[in-house]
């Protein structure tokens, strides 16, 4: 994992990092054969996820949906293409002719006839002649005689078994073969869709059918006659509430349908003359497909739109007139890039350095992933193999890798530190553990205990204000004063975190007096965290504040956790976390000591004063907290005893006697006056929520 240190005051000496080049040798000396094998394993299989994550079941549907963010994002912005103009079959033509399907001929002939004379470049008719239709003779005699280039929709069962069963593809031959003419001729209309059914690349061109419609139409230079990338799809470059101009236009073939004279022709002839025509179906639930633009909903539909057939040969048509080819990613590089991922995940972890300069690698990394892709995808680059997520995996393996192979070494170094049982637990249980070593073994139990949790207020920003040497001194002296408590009053500590100190009582040895031992030690940590200030006053540092210390007794899984290599004598469980929160609620509750009602009970002391039932930060079941006060006599403690219990049961009255005479004589004890403005905010019995 990355080592960061925490910033320095300002002229004070860092000590030297260890160089990266340094602590790679390191690892690779130190981590020994087995585990070298296994690291390298590792990495490896981080190496095949960063360059074939487009292949992998999951990773791949998290690579296709980055891809659709990328080509919609950078996708062109262009205002209406004035070559292609889409001749649709809408629902209302529908409507109006009374058939749905074959779509009528009668209309196709029509508007075929007028279209012929208006000018147009070429015609591509996506619409397949697979099924018989009274006024078939009517258009095939249309089609023989077309002057402008009109290219027929084909289909075959073999690369489109989905579409067209046998009996129609031989429909459908013969009737292409009885118009076609050096004009009429077809053209295949074949699209791939990814395993999640979106169009996003062209399509392959088997060598049986004819050309794909958009080479057909238009010519085609040679090095991409079977160009197989990306569809570059566009947007409109007038997107507003309620107002869009389409990319291509859409006239419904009524419009080209009804009969015309010389005149009439004439009119419409601007719209059609010198552009391309694609003739098809506009029509609800049919030839519809997912693009990478329906991934994500339309600004002026607020929809997941889908694109007609007809409109995707647009798209693809209008790439081939600009030449707008994308260029592939060659497959050694996506290999190199792969390893090079991977790499650099493994080194960030092994940075040591400040902690700002470890979060900048980071996020200049995490940057780079993000937006790599994108910028690659607005310079013409084909990204649909792009393994971006697959980056972000590898990435993240190789940084647990080689993390995990350095903390492996690092838990050797400290191993001498595991057998040190003396300064964790009391003399006699660390005696009776050397009898008997079994009990060392990794195995956990439930028990219930008694937890402690400190923490010295102030010593961070003691640590930022003075030499590292002063604070290793000051804080070993510190904890050395709070450990010597715990085991003179038969306590087992559990761990240090920082300042912090983590401590319990009925493990793994358990006694009848546990709870009062436990209560006692937590008084005594507090004054001794008071004994501390005064002492450290007389040295030139900067103050700190007191020791709160949080005292919960309740049942935790306690024992020996790890592995063979590393055991730590530790107790789990939300027991561990109620003192914790019991101690932080201290700053809150103006306390330096809180103990549970549950911890109270057994505590054997009688200077206990109740302050409230609070619900501390991030837990839900509210808790009855009280606080030592030897400082106050047994009658005060009792009035505040009653000003509590006045309002737990409801009686206004005598809380608000109580309250009175208690603001009087504690006016200046904070943490007296904010429990009567926590009971004041609260009702009969509430909890006083914690933020």
């Amino acid at each position: 994992m990355a080592t960061a240190t925490t910033d320095l005051a300002p002229g004070e000496a860092r000590p030297a990092a260890v160089p990266l080049r340094k602590r790679v040798r390191r690892l690779v000396t130190q981590l020994g054969p087995s585990r070298m094998a296994a690291t390298i394993l590792f990495l490896i299989v981080a190496i095949l996820f960063a360059r074939l994550s487009w292949q992998m079941p999951l990773v791949g549907d998290a690579e296709r949906a980055l891809y659709d963010a990328r080509a919609t994002l950078m996708a062109p912005h262009v205002g209406q293409d004035k070559r292609i103009v889409m001749v649709t079959y809408d629902d209302e033509t529908l409507f109006n002719t009374g058939i749905r399907s074959p779509l009528d001929r009668t209309y196709l002939a029509n508007a075929l006839a007028n279209l012929d004379q208006m000018g147009p470049k070429a015609i591509g008719i996506d619409i397949v002649f697979d099924s018989p239709r009274p006024d078939d003779a009517l258009l095939k005699a249309q089609l023989r005689a077309m002057k402008t280039p009109t290219w027929l929709a084909y289909a075959e069962q073999a690369s489109n078994p989905n579409t067209i069963f046998y009996e129609q593809q031989k429909y459908l031959e013969s009737y292409l073969a009885e118009v076609t003419t050096a004009r009429t001729r077809p053209t295949s209309v074949l699209f791939r869709t990814d395993s999640d059914g979106v169009i996003r690349n062209w399509p392959d061109r088997p060598k049986n059918l004819p050309p794909l419609m958009a080479n057909a139409l238009a010519p085609v230079d040679p090095a991409h006659a079977n160009f197989q990338g990306n569809i570059r799809f566009l947007v409109p470059a007038r997107v507003a509430k309620g107002q869009e101009e389409p990319v291509f236009s859409k006239i419904p073939i009524d419009t080209f349908a009804a009969p015309m004279d010389a005149d009439t022709r004439a009119a419409f002839a601007e719209m059609i003359r010198g552009r391309y025509v694609l003739i098809g179906g506009n029509v609800i639930d049919n030839d519809q497909f997912n693009t990478p633009l329906s991934r994500f909903t339309d600004p002026i539909t607020g929809l997941h739109e889908t694109m007609i057939g007809l409109e995707v040969h647009a798209h693809m048509l209008a790439q081939q007139l600009d030449k707008d080819w994308s260029n592939p990613l060659p497959g050694p590089a996506l290999w190199v890039l792969a390893v090079l991922v991977v790499l650099a995940g493994g080194l960030t972890s092994l940075i040591d350095m400040r902690a700002r300069w470890v979060a900048l690698a980071f996020l200049g990394q995490m940057a780079f992933f993000a937006a790599f892709p994108f910028w690659l995808q607005g310079h013409h680059v084909d990204t649909t193999t792009l393994p971006a997520f697959g980056w972000a995996i590898g990435w993240l393996f190789g940084y647990a890798g080689v993390g995990t192979a350095a903390r492996t070494i690092g838990s050797r170094q400290r191993a001498f530190a595991q057998s040190a049982l003396g300064k964790y637990l009391p003399a006699d249980i660390a005696a009776q553990i050397m009898r008997d070593p079994d009990q060392l073994s990794l195995h956990g139990e439930r028990r219930n205990i008694y937890c402690i949790f400190t923490d010295l207020e102030g010593f961070t920003k003691l640590s930022h204000a003075t030499t590292p040497e002063t604070v290793a001194r000051l804080l070993n002296e510190y904890l050395d004063r709070l450990s010597d408590i715990v085991l003179d009053h038969g306590g087992t500590i559990d761990k240090f975190v920082g300042d912090a100190v983590v401590a319990f009582w009925g493990a793994p040895i358990s006694r009848a007096d546990d709870g009062e031992k436990a209560a006692a030690a937590a008084v005594a940590m507090y004054q001794a965290g008071e004994a501390f200030r005064v002492d450290l006053a007389a040295e030139d540092v900067p103050p700190i504040g007191m020791t709160r210390v949080g005292l919960h007794v309740g049942d935790a899984i306690v024992g020996n956790f790890g592995g063979e290599g590393r055991i730590q004598y530790t107790a789990l469980g939300d027991s561990m976390n109620t003192a914790s929160r019991l101690e932080s609620a201290n700053k809150s509750l103006k306390t330096g000591v809180l103990f549970s009602a549950e911890a109270a009970e057994r505590a054997g002391r009688d200077d206990l004063v109740p302050m409230g039932r609070v619900t501390l930060r991030g837990r839900a079941q509210p808790v009855d907290v009280l606080t030592p006060r030897p400082d106050l006599s047994p009658e005060q403690r009792a009035r505040i005893a009653a000003l509590v219990a006045a309002h737990a049961v409801g009686d206004k009255k005598a809380y608000v006697t109580a309250a009175t005479a208690l603001r009087q004589e504690f006016g200046k004890d904070s943490s007296i006056m904010f429990l009567i403005e926590r009971l004041n905010e609260t009702e009969k019995g509430e909890s006083y929520v914690l933020s």
